[in-house]
């Protein structure tokens, strides 16, 4: 299991500490120390079921003045920025061994994932 996380972020520290109480081994990105490329971001969001401006922070975006259209014409645009400015990507998301990826920012979420990895 690989744990994208943000060590100040709550819903991240909240994730580990599930994680942890589950017994589940994990590895951990400090995705804002090693940020994703493009085609690692193609990847998870494909597994995700979303597009790339799904997992983008509406708020970190607009800060870090990305400011892109979302539709199709502009995907591409979206895997640029979301790789260039990795403070924008949702947090925490978490990837089982089986390939169940989910942002876990909610119980049910932590709960799927943690499912796809005990069972």
């Amino acid at each position: 299991m690989e744990l994208w996380l943000n060590p100040a972020c709550s819903k991240c520290r909240v994730a580990v500490e599930e994680l942890d109480a589950a017994g589940i081994a994990y590895t951990v990105r400090r995705y804002l120390d090693d940020p994703p490329d493009e085609a690692t971001l193609r990847e998870v969001v494909a597994r995700l079921g979303l597009e790339p401006w799904d997992i983008a922070r509406p708020k970190e975006s607009k800060e870090e003045g990305v400011e892109v259209p979302k539709d199709e014409a502009h995907r591409d645009d979206w895997y640029a920025a979301l790789a260039a400015h990795p403070r924008i990507i949702q947090r925490p998301i978490i990837t089982a061994a089986d390939g169940t990826t989910v942002v876990g920012r909610d119980e049910a979420a932590l709960a799927k994932v943690i499912d796809a990895e005990t069972t």
